[in-house]
């Protein structure tokens, strides 16, 4: 247990997820970026000794990505199963990140895993390979970058128990970034004043919010030594946005929380 990824508890999140893990049901988690989806999930693979294999969804993902291909080497034709198979045979936890980003055909060879049947048809080989008990799918994707053509489809959606992660609370989000960089307390509690009026501005010009993730980096940077104004800049405010106005306006608000 002393290797654990660090992962500051929430809500009841842990054991849903062990809930989920042991009752064999797939799971979705939504959230936006920097909340600590991935961290939650790596914590969760290791709480449960299980090995797992991330993948980032894009838009170029085959199904062919997932599953596995033919191909040639030595001047033979072999089988090389992609990290969705690898993750079945071993009864691994296989995590999507990113689902929605990932193309819609592509999905679809989800469905089999995560309803009842458990199983995973490999047409270019003739296998159904069976998902052992310890076998988990675990998707995640950020609901504020849904539109009409990246939405989860609800007959995929609907097939998965769903969690949703927010942002912390001011005193948990303290707790992690100074439990990550070791920083005072006064400078933690500078930046989570920083990320919460600055998250109070979401809805102008900004796509993201200042997520949690950020505000590690910056103090991680401040620890070390560079200057606490700069650091904002260069791991909170420049990361949120390419507008030169809207980044002035972002250091008006650094000015004003970080003296």
């Amino acid at each position: 247990m002393n290797d654990l990824p660090f992962y500051q508890s929430q809500h009841n999140e842990i054991e849903l997820f062990e809930h989920a893990y042991n009752n064999q049901l797939p799971l979705l988690i939504k959230g936006p970026t920097g909340c600590g989806k991935t961290r939650f999930i790596h914590h969760m693979a290791a709480k449960l000794n299980r090995p797992i294999y991330t993948v980032a969804c894009h838009d170029d993902l085959t199904a062919a990505d997932l599953v596995g291909r033919h191909l040639i080497g030595d001047g033979e034709t072999y089988w090389q199963d992609g990290p969705l198979s690898k993750a079945v045979r071993e009864g691994a936890i296989c995590y999507l990140d990113e689902v929605v980003e990932a193309r819609k055909d592509t999905t679809v060879v989800l469905h089999p895993l995560s309803d009842d049947r458990r199983v995973l048809p490999i047409e270019r080989t003739g296998e159904e390979l069976k998902a052992p008990p310890e076998f988990m799918l675990v998707v995640s994707y950020n609901p504020g970058y849904q539109n009409l053509l990246k939405g989860m489809k609800p007959s995929t959606r609907q097939r998965f128990v769903s969690m949703r992660f927010n942002y912390p609370d001011m005193e948990t989000e303290k707790t992690i970034i100074q439990k990550e960089t070791a920083i005072d307390d006064a400078l933690a509690t500078q930046l989570i004043e920083l990320a919460h009026a600055m998250r109070a501005l979401k809805d102008h010009d900004l796509e993201e919010s200042a997520s949690t993730r950020l505000l590690v980096y910056a103090a991680t940077l401040i620890k070390a030594g560079f200057d606490p104004i700069d650091a904002c800049r260069a791991a909170i405010v420049e990361p949120l946005t390419d507008e030169e106005e809207t980044v002035e306006a972002l250091m008006e608000v650094v000015q004003a929380k970080m003296v």
